[in-house]
């Protein structure tokens, strides 16, 4: 049975943070608002709490996971960015928008795809901010969709169904159920995968 944690949306409860994070550096997996949708999540060496994600979602082995970064910086650190796509990164976050990008050797092997590309986000949530700059580095993060079923937002709803799931779930109030913008910014050209919370025009 996880833990339920309801928290202030703007202002989070350090407590009920520390706790949190606490959970995560002990293998968990857990629920918690972004700026877009719930995410589901684990710390991005958690080798089992990736394969745990991986099997409430039933993805696919080459599904492009997502890390949340606390700043650009982080960003840089996992990701190839040069000038001109830090001012482009700059501009749109943090934001609803995950950016493909091409990966460094830092980052994670198990959420690279076959490309070597990777996925990062700095979300615009309170919350998201207070875990990300607690715990020091990022989060793997994939949206709470299950199979065949819708975007779960509303966490005293979806308590029931995710509580023997996971370790935690992170009630930080109903959410809309539209997930990031995804933009892919490999291979020279700029392309709009998924189209989501984040004004798409921009790119195209």
């Amino acid at each position: 049975m996880s833990q339920f944690f309801t928290i202030h949306p703007d202002n989070p409860q350090p407590r009920l943070i520390n706790q949190a994070v606490s959970i995560l550096n002990q293998g968990g997996v857990i629920v918690y608002p972004t700026d877009t949708t719930y995410g589901l999540g684990c710390l991005i060496d958690n080798r089992k709490g990736i394969e745990r994600i991986t099997q409430i979602k039933r993805l696919a082995n080459n599904h492009q996971l997502t890390m949340l970064c606390a700043d650009l910086s982080q960003i840089s650190e996992y990701a190839m960015v040069d000038n001109q796509t830090y001012r482009l990164l700059k501009r749109f976050l943090p934001g609803p928008y995950t950016f493909v990008l091409d990966a460094t050797r830092e980052a994670p092997k198990s959420m690279l795809t076959k490309r070597k590309t990777i996925g990062l986000r700095v979300p615009d949530h309170a919350i998201c901010h207070a875990l990300l700059e607690q715990i020091g580095k990022p989060l793997l993060s994939t949206s709470l969709k299950l199979p065949g079923e819708e975007i779960l937002s509303d966490p005293v709803a979806f308590r029931s169904v995710m509580e023997k799931r996971v370790d935690l779930i992170i009630d930080g109030g109903v959410l809309p159920e539209h997930p990031s913008t995804v933009v892919d910014l490999t291979g020279g050209a700029v392309e709009v995968l998924r189209v989501g919370s984040g004004d798409p025009a921009p790119f195209q």
